[in-house]
């Protein structure tokens, strides 16, 4: 019964909030040494569950401040966690550090970290159950290390917020595709909110998830009573949310912070029953961290990060010259690209130290998802490893070698993988036979485990200069191909190679194709005439319902528009601004910039009517859920470029507006909120003394005397740790503190920050920027 999937499962319920209950406090993972018989007790009165979770979260090298060797404390928590006679699934939590390029861990350092944690936990549990991710990107490399090392099962949760995405900006859509894509058994939801709240998130990860769905709500929302940690959702209220999550297909439930063994023997009932079949979208899904590519429709691949004719492209990609790179993809995304092709195909390059450098640079400054374009299939995978999402792999052909080399690539990284209707013979010379290739490519690809959903398939565009009678077969291809249920690409200018008014071919030849079924065309979308073409098919073809994307594209269109059929031209390298540059996120260029814009302007002109203003802009596109964390955070570090160089302008006694203490309070090792909080205060410019996590009230209290700060940021993650909270607020209280004390976190909301006597509640790192401006124009006014 530990494979999800005809059979309810239940997990067992809140470990924090009983060890806060029989007063047990310090590491948590340590208690399964100090305190072994008091840890089973907690996992025996789970004994209406049907797994077991081991007391093992916070048990990556990383992560782990105890006092014991990690592999000593992961034996015993597994063995007290066996002491209820259930199957024992190791708790894996992330790690607490902000991955690149938000922070500064690595995709291989945390990969190296779960590597860690699948050897310590290895013969010692029946499964594994990720859970509390927020960034999707960790998950990742949690999913990848696990996954290479062992076949047990593993389940997979991650954390929502009210507005239905995680804290980096996934969606629930993003979360099923990337997550049961590299290998969980079943993903869900866990933490985050209380039960009833959860409902439309678990309802959107229902309709789309390939693997069953599991749900560990919190007990609601906590509330402060004489300093300790209350909630008040009852079990019957708990029972009735978790009975409609079943009625509607959840087949694994359990319980987070708050929940107690009553709650879990109130749902026990669910053990066991059937799930309920659900019916679910089967689509050809691509995605990034923050944005999703469903192949319906069309679906324009932008051609410009292909070196083959662009000299321009060729030399940085040899010079590493990252800054043109990112500004032919920005390019692309502000003319209408749905998905861009980076290939980094050039004899004199190392394709595969070169080709993850492209990515990750290319992904800190769009959300784009990418095709990851090479016949090298060593570089495609170091590509695919470190790609925040899911890509499409750009390609494979008919010849049974190249599959073999690169579908194993695609099954362990979820990729879509592009077929092109070729083999060794080359380019068939009829539709029937490219269609032939086609069917041995899909055939192959699911004996490897790859859905056809997860094939797409190039007919391959002939040049018609050479081969003018072999145009129509191409496209005749594609409607034969079409029948097999898998979506088509073709790169189109590749039709007018050596013939004069190469643009009228292109398109002429894109609405050939487009009624055929061609679902990507790989074009360059900034040429207004091919992307005017996908948009007016579109419509005419009834995809554009009541032609509303086409009237919001061209109603301001005059016939002297060419640079964009939406009307958007970048500038161009040498001309753009550092409002660009901050609003982007470009921190090499920032610098550079500010020096240009302080030959003609003084330095808080610059502050205030420059960077200021983008800050602004970029957080009013955040709350707006336009932009997420990543690109808030990549605009903040842009700006803090600026504001060094700003500084070294200034008076020394304007250098910062002031300092700001910040601590993660003691007993919590989350630190993940407050170093966003830092990055976009520092942006702001404000001075951070960072005294780090689990942070004593005693230390706080000397950092705020020795520093004297015009404020304070205490964060907590953990219900249990919110008394830590109001006991560090008391104490600065007592001693005199005249610094302003916010606090933030997960767990709290401002009726709680005012029972435990904050002065500020900011729900985000943005939020407390603006605050902390108000403050200080208020009391300089």
């Amino acid at each position: 019964m530990l494979r999800p999937g005809e059979k309810i499962i239940v997990f067992d319920g809140g470990f924090g909030s009983e060890l806060e209950r029989l007063g047990l406090s310090g590491v948590p993972e340590d208690l399964n040494i100090t305190h072994a018989e008091d840890i089973k007790k907690i996992h025996r009165s789970y004994s209406h569950a049907d797994i077991i979770t081991a007391n093992s979260f916070g048990l990556n090298p990383i992560k782990y401040g105890g006092k014991f060797a990690i592999d000593e404390v992961a034996r015993a928590a597994c063995e007290n966690a066996k002491a209820a006679g259930k199957p024992v699934f190791f708790d894996v939590g992330p790690t607490g550090m902000m991955m690149e390029p938000m922070g500064q861990l690595s995709f291989e350092e945390a990969y190296r970290a779960y590597k860690t944690v699948a050897e310590i936990s290895e013969g010692l549990c029946d499964g594994y159950i990720l859970e509390t991710f927020s960034d999707l990107y960790e998950l990742k490399a949690a999913l990848v290390a696990l996954r290479e090392s062992t076949d047990l099962p593993i389940f997979a949760t991650v954390t929502f917020d009210k507005s239905g995405r995680t804290l980096t900006g996934s969606t629930p859509e993003i979360a099923a595709n990337t997550v049961a894509n590299l290998g969980a058994d079943a993903l869900g939801v866990n933490c985050s909110l209380g039960p009833e709240e959860l409902i439309p998130v678990v309802e959107r990860l229902l309709a789309v998830s390939p693997v069953p769905v599991i749900v560990q709500p919190n007990r609601g929302l906590p509330v402060l009573e004489n300093g300790r940690t209350v909630y008040k959702l009852s079990a019957e209220a708990f029972y009735e949310s978790i009975k409609k999550m079943v009625e509607m297909g959840v087949a694994v439930i359990g319980g987070c912070c708050g929940t107690t063994p009553e709650f879990i023997e109130k749902i026990s009932v669910f053990s066991g029953q059937n799930v309920r079949k659900r019916e679910i979208s089967r689509q050809t899904v691509i995605n990034s961290s923050n944005q999703i590519c469903v192949m319906d429709g069309v679906k324009i691949c932008g051609e410009r990060l292909n070196p083959t004719g662009k000299k321009a492209l060729k030399e940085a990609l040899i010079n590493e010259d990252f800054d043109y790179i990112i500004g032919e993809a920005l390019s692309q995304q502000d003319a209408g690209a749905d998905l861009l092709d980076v290939n980094c195909g050039l004899p004199q390059i190392d394709e595969k130290s070169l080709m993850p450098k492209v990515v990750r640079k290319v992904q800190e400054v769009t959300d784009l998802p990418l095709s990851l374009d090479s016949s090298n299939h060593e570089a495609l995978e170091a590509a695919a490893r470190i790609y925040n999402g899911i890509p499409l792999i750009n390609s494979v052909n008919g010849e049974r070698e190249v599959m073999e080399r690169v579908f194993p690539i695609a099954k362990k990284y979820g990729c879509v993988v592009l077929g092109l209707a070729m083999d060794k013979g080359g380019v068939p010379r009829t539709a029937e036979k490219r269609f032939e290739i086609a069917k041995r490519i899909i055939r192959t690809a699911e004996e490897f485990g790859i859905p056809k959903e997860r094939i797409m398939i190039d007919t391959l565009v002939v040049t018609a200069s050479a081969e003018q009678e072999l145009v129509r077969e191409t496209v005749r291809a594609l409607e034969l191909v079409r029948g097999l249920g898998v979506k088509t690409a073709l790169g189109v200018s590749n039709v007018s190679f050596g013939l004069p008014n190469r643009r009228l071919l292109n398109r002429t030849f894109l609405a050939m194709a487009l009624e055929r079924g061609l679902n990507m065309p790989i074009m360059n979308p900034s040429d207004g005439e091919m992307s005017g073409t996908v948009r007016a098919y579109e419509l005419l073809s009834g995809i554009d319902k009541n032609a509303e994307n086409f009237i919001n594209i061209f109603k301001n269109y005059t016939p002297a528009q060419t640079a964009s059929v939406l009307g958007i031209k970048r500038e161009e390298k040498s001309a753009q601004s550092l409002y660009d540059c901050v609003r982007q996120g470009l921190k090499s260029r920032a610098g550079e910039l500010t020096e240009e814009e302080l030959l003609t302007k003084d330095p808080m002109e610059v502050v205030n009517g420059v960077l200021i203003k983008a800050l602004d802009d970029v957080g009013a596109a955040y709350e707006a859920g336009k932009l997420f964390l990543p690109q808030l955070i990549s605009s903040a570090e842009a700006a803090k470029a600026a504001f060094a160089v700003v500084a070294q302008h200034l008076p020394k006694d304007r250098e910062s507006k002031g300092k700001v203490v910040l601590a993660t309070v003691q007993g919590d090792v989350h630190d993940i909120g407050k170093n966003i909080v830092k990055v976009v205060i520092e942006s702001y410019g404000w001075s951070v003394v960072d005294l780090g996590k689990d942070v004593s009230p005693e230390d706080v209290v000397k950092a705020v005397n020795d520093h004297d700060p015009f404020a304070v940021g205490l964060s907590a993650l953990m219900t249990t740790t919110v008394p830590s909270m109001e006991k560090t607020i008391s104490m600065l209280k007592e001693s005199g503190c005249r610094a302003k004390i916010f606090v933030g976190g997960a767990v709290l909301n401002r009726e709680t920050a005012d029972r435990i006597g904050a002065d500020c509640y900011t729900k985000d790192a943005l939020e407390m920027a603006k605050k902390l401006d108000e403050l200080y124009i208020g009391g300089k006014s």
